[in-house]
Parts: C-alpha cells; sequence; structure tokens
C-alpha cells in the first residue's frame, strides 16, 4: 500500500505526484494525481486500453494530440479528456513549466507502471532502460501501448529481451509487480 502523496521523477522533465486512490459517486477507483512538465517534456504516443484519463491545465500550455489527428494546444482552466482506448499524447507546449491536476480510472496498475517507468527513465539520463521497457511493456500489455517502440520490436524483440533479462537478474527488482489486468 503506497503512502500518499508521493512524487516521482523520470530524469526527462517530467514529475508527478500521486494524490491517492478516490472512489468517483460509482465506487469506481481512480488514481489522483498532479504533473509537473518542463518545456518540451511529455510522454510519447500512447494508449491506455482500460483507463479514461482526464487532466486540467492549471498553468502553462500544454500541447496535446490524438492519434491521426492535428495538435492541438490547452491553457489554463481548460480540461483534457482522452477516453479508454484512444492513443493520445501530451506535451509542454510553452516557454515555463507546466503544471496540471487529473486522474485515470479505473486506477488498475498504472500508478506502479508509471513508477517503475519513471524510475527506470531516471537511472538512465531520462531515456527508457529497453530490459525495463520491454518487461513492463509486455506484462502490462493489457493495459498500456507505447508507439515509441514500432509495434515489430514490441511483438519480436521485447519477448527475447524479457527472456534475456530473467536470465541476468534484471527483473529481481519486479519481484513483487502486481499482475496484470487480464484482457
Amino acid at each position: 500500500m503506497s503512502t500518499y502523496p508521493y512524487t516521482i521523477d523520470n530524469g526527462a522533465g517530467e514529475k508527478m505526484t500521486f494524490l491517492g486512490i478516490m472512489r468517483d459517486d460509482s465506487g469506481a477507483e481512480r488514481i489522483d494525481v498532479e504533473m509537473r512538465a518542463q518545456p518540451g517534456s511529455g510522454p510519447p504516443m500512447h494508449v491506455h486500453h482500460r483507463q479514461e484519463e482526464v487532466m486540467t491545465v492549471q498553468s502553462g500550455t500544454v500541447g496535446y494530440q490524438v492519434l491521426g489527428e492535428e495538435s492541438r494546444t490547452a491553457g489554463e482552466g481548460e480540461t483534457l479528456a482522452f477516453a479508454a482506448g484512444i492513443a493520445h499524447r501530451w506535451w509542454n507546449a510553452g516557454t515555463t513549466e507546466a503544471y496540471f491536476t487529473g486522474w485515470s480510472k479505473p486506477a488498475y496498475n498504472m500508478e506502479y507502471f508509471l513508477t517503475a517507468l519513471f524510475q527506470g527513465m531516471r537511472e538512465h539520463g531520462g531515456n527508457p532502460d529497453m530490459f525495463d521497457m520491454a518487461f513492463l511493456t509486455r506484462r502490462y500489455r493489457s493495459e498500456f501501448r507505447t508507439y515509441a517502440v514500432p509495434g515489430l520490436v514490441q511483438t519480436l524483440i521485447f519477448p527475447v529481451l524479457v527472456v534475456l533479462g530473467r536470465a541476468l537478474g534484471k527483473y529481481d527488482k519486479f519481484k513483487d509487480a502486481p499482475k496484470p489486468v487480464k484482457a
């Protein structure tokens, strides 16, 4: 069980503070967050297969794009919502830090996935560790997908990296990883 709030830093200009697991009026769990992003930083195109993501810009300018659509920007007070299954990306499109609040629902493994991913990025100068990326994206593929790594690499190379990573003991740190949500 996590103690909230706590902040993760990916070493590439993004800091996320997990505020806690909340329940909405229907009883569904969501994870509430605050995010700070430096100019130009933000995740690549990705999809949450099972989680809705909502963010409200508190300060700064956030660029965003849905796969196949034109890029747009949102400013202070504007809210962005990405339904489950909709591929999207966002980034700080301004010249000062962007700050926004938001949530993902249902929470599922969002907190674990991002904490592990950010830790690996921070340990590798802001770039994802390929062994970590292979493990996390394979294990949680029913929940998340990144478009930054070609599908062929994810399908053919990542399984080999996972086997190699296990043999080399690179995944001992993931021994308590929660089970993925079944498709």
